[in-house]
């Protein structure tokens, strides 16, 4: 990777940062920000990185039980540069999934298990149980023509979850579309929208009163 990162990593690539389970110098090395290594030395340079990680997985076992709840929301409520932390726990959970393939325990099998740990110790019992659903579906192809219709004629109940995701793909690809254009246009309209939706909230709010009179 080189010096040239993605906005959305630079916050992670700031050589300021403080330690994490990479150091300065390993944070230098992957990034390629630092090349005077020998084939030797970038061996063992990947070999520590790769140990340290192992053992940093096994210690959050040790950070499960024995960390102090308020610690841990401390560490969930960072006081700054809160879509950089976000977009960490995003790489951490796609560098899960990615590593885990082919491992002996399926990903969905982990992630139900640790879920149902958590869920337990909320709850303070072992008879707290749960079902935690984890499917991967891939979005596939779409009518425009179908989806372009349901907006005209303000049918956005009907739209699915896939049509949606991959419609908003398509529309980036075009030429036509601005994102400056669409933000400047959108902006307009949110106060508008705003006042749609708490007059329908009201609405439903006076006929559930009514319905119970």
């Amino acid at each position: 990777m080189s010096e040239d990162v993605p906005k959305a990593l630079e916050p992670a690539a700031d050589s300021d940062r403080p330690r994490g389970i990479l150091t300065p110098s390993d944070r230098e090395f992957l990034l390629g920000r630092k090349t005077d290594y020998t084939d030797h030395s970038k061996k063992q340079k990947r070999n520590r990185i790769r140990r340290r990680v192992r053992n940093a997985v096994i210690d959050f076992s040790i950070l499960f039980e024995y960390l102090e709840s308020r610690d841990r929301e401390t560490i969930f409520d960072p006081d700054d540069d809160r879509e950089a932390y976000s977009q960490g726990i995003v790489d951490m959970l796609g560098f899960l999934h990615l590593g885990l393939m082919g491992y002996h325990t399926p990903f969905n099998e982990l992630l139900s298990e640790g879920v149902g740990k958590a869920e337990q110790r909320l709850a303070g019992s072992d008879y707290r149980m749960v079902n935690v659903e984890f499917n991967v579906d891939p979005v596939g192809q779409i009518d425009v023509d179908e989806v372009v219709a349901k907006i005209e004629n303000d049918e956005f109940a009907q739209l699915t979850d896939e049509e949606l995701r991959a419609f908003v793909r398509l529309l980036s690809m075009s030429d036509a579309f601005s994102p400056t254009e669409t933000r400047e246009s959108i902006t307009e309209h949110v106060d508008e929208f705003v006042r749609r939706v708490n007059e329908s909230e009201q609405a439903r709010e006076r006929a559930v009163e009514e319905s119970q009179r």
